[in-house]
């Protein structure tokens, strides 16, 4: 066994608590506070013979420390074992405010307009005139059918309708001169009447061949096919030497329109009803038109758009209503097809309580709650429900009221009914300035 010497040990021993036993009483829980508060336990309780012996000491060096350790204790009034003070923790006052119901919807572009070039004659084409990608303008030469066959046809509707006019100008002249001679009776009155009614139907003729000859002309305007509207032509679906047919299925090619540009999206048919269902009862007022798109690759869309409408019917395939939103689309960045999100606020919820997520703990089953400032300076558990995020905070709907106190700062280890010291979350933190003569430290030790 080690023995310590009575002169060395005891003086050293003395003057270390004579400089430093006050100011372990009044410190917080640590290490050498507790060493300190087993040291005086020892000697006030008058157990100190086997520490006096372990330390090789003589009861009157022990008897002593007693004093000098019972000088300090017996005046500062504390309990042996120091308590901990009250926890300072911070916290808001819980208001009511104006929060909207944003909602994001999944969805894809769709192009503003859509032409499928479909022929409207037949026959061999003849030259493709159009750069495949490019844009085009509305009437814009897109193809060139054979027209030898429709132009064939124009100058023989062109014929038949010279002919038609001199048969009717002969009929005509005919009826006109077998009126006076019927009216004389030098001709009977059926031959006069068979003349004007051949004369007539000469008419009729000039006007039937003026009409196939506008066909005809048709047909031949429809041998060079048009742009029907303009925008971006996607890739020839022909190829030039090909047989193009009026009642073909296939198109010739296909034109959209992406400025501005659609986005269509799907939102839950019950989400729709409830929506409807608080706005007519007066919970929540009606929102935003304004839309901001977010691409497949997680950016923004730098323009905003508008909603539309939505569809009157439900898929019943998916249970989901269609919403469309138009989009500016200058520089065609949106593509017809693309898969992309929309967030808009939809409604505005007046009366929504926002609590810091911090604040909002999780029990064991899951359930959610809050540490309030209660009576006394206690801290109070109370269960909530929340219903979305927004930004940094949860909408809390249930368990919360316009006043309340929540503890955001200082939650680790508190307990409810524990005493707090409550503190405005907002409130600048006062530093206290070192103590005099006290020299700061540099890292590491050095000074």
């Amino acid at each position: 066994m080690v023995r310590w010497s009575t002169e060395t040990t005891l003086p050293r021993l003395s003057k270390f608590v004579a400089l430093h036993h006050c100011t372990l009483a009044a410190a917080p829980v640590s290490s050498e506070r507790r060493a300190y508060v087993t040291l005086r336990r020892i000697l006030l309780t008058r157990n100190f013979r086997p520490f006096t012996a372990l330390l090789g000491l003589p009861a009157l060096a022990s008897a002593a420390l007693l004093l000098t350790l019972g000088a300090c204790g017996s005046g500062s009034g504390q309990s042996e074992v120091g308590q901990r003070p009250p926890t300072t923790v911070g916290f808001i006052t819980v208001k009511t405010q104006a929060v909207p119901l944003t909602v994001k919807l999944d969805g894809r572009t769709v192009a503003f307009e859509t032409s499928e070039v479909r022929p409207q004659v037949s026959g061999v084409i003849r030259k493709r005139l159009f750069t495949e990608g490019g844009y085009v303008r509305a009437g814009q030469p897109l193809f060139q059918i054979d027209p030898s066959l429709y132009r064939a046809a124009v100058n023989q509707a062109q014929a038949n309708l010279a002919s038609a006019r001199a048969s009717a100008e002969a009929a005509s002249a005919k009826a006109n001169r077998y009126r006076p001679l019927a009216e004389m009776e030098a001709i009977a009155q059926q031959d006069y009447t068979d003349a004007a009614a051949q004369a007539r139907v000469a008419r009729s003729s000039v006007q039937q061949n003026a009409a196939t000859l506008d066909t005809a002309k048709i047909n031949l305007r429809f041998t060079t096919v048009p742009a029907p509207i303009s925008g971006r032509i996607g890739r020839s679906l022909v190829t030039v030497g090909g047989l193009a047919n009026a009642s073909q299925e296939t198109p010739l090619a296909v034109i959209q329109r992406t400025d501005p540009i659609y986005v269509d999206m799907q939102q839950s048919a019950a989400e729709l009803v409830n929506l409807r269902r608080r706005l007519a009862g007066g919970g929540v007022a009606s929102g935003s038109t304004d839309v901001r798109l977010l691409l497949d690759d997680g950016s923004e869309y730098a323009l905003p758009g508008t909603v539309q409408f939505s569809e009157v019917t439900v898929d019943e395939e998916t249970g989901t209503v269609t919403l469309r939103a138009r989009f500016p689309n200058p520089e065609g960045l949106l593509l017809p097809g693309m898969f992309v999100s929309a967030t808009f606020n939809q409604a505005i919820e007046s009366n929504a309580i926002l609590v810091p997520q911090q604040a909002v703990q999780r029990d064991f089953d899951g359930s959610a709650f809050v540490m309030l400032v209660g009576p006394d300076n206690k801290a109070v558990r109370r269960k909530v429900e929340t219903a979305r995020a927004v930004g940094q905070s949860w909408v809390v709907t249930k368990g919360l009221a316009r006043g309340d106190k929540v503890i955001v700062q200082g939650l680790n280890d508190l307990k409810s009914g524990a005493t707090i010291k409550p503190v405005a979350a907002s409130s600048p933190q006062k530093v206290a300035p070192p103590p005099a003569g006290t020299e700061a430290k540099a890292p590491g030790g050095a000074r």
